[in-house]
């Protein structure tokens, strides 16, 4: 039996859109790959603001916490996602989803990255799902 694909999520501090593009696959495509997300400079705790604003959409990320990234996640990986900040270290990167750093912002811009990450998420999931389904 072949190897699920891994999608790896990758930040710098892994407290917010790595976080969110994790759960949102998660919830779209369930365990049909296998999901983590990871920083290169892992913070301690998960930005609040973001854990409000996934709540507010039906995804509870409160118990998620920054991970650091490791070279036996990077060599797992099908595929590395990175979110538009700098990973300094990450020798391959699959894709740039170049968005903005939700830290420090007010709530309403919270709310636009995570829904920007959501669309980003289920379009990946629409063709990884295809692509399931055409093995």
């Amino acid at each position: 039996m072949p190897r699920k694909p891994f999608i790896l999520f990758v930040c710098r501090h892994n407290t917010g859109r790595s976080q969110m593009a994790e759960a949102y696959l998660r919830h779209f495509v369930g365990d049909i790959v296998d999901i983590a997300s990871a920083g290169t400079q892992a913070a301690d705790a998960s930005d609040p603001g973001v854990v409000q604003a996934m709540a507010d959409d039906g995804i509870d990320i409160s118990d998620a916490r920054p991970k650091l990234l490791n070279p036996g996640m990077l060599g797992r990986a099908t595929r590395i996602i990175t979110m538009g900040c700098d990973v300094e270290g990450v020798m391959r990167v699959d894709d740039d989803w170049g968005l903005s750093d939700p830290k420090n912002q007010t709530p309403e811009r919270v709310r636009q990255i995570r829904d920007a990450v959501k669309a980003k998420a289920r379009a990946l999931a629409d063709s990884l799902i295809l692509s399931s389904q055409a093995l």
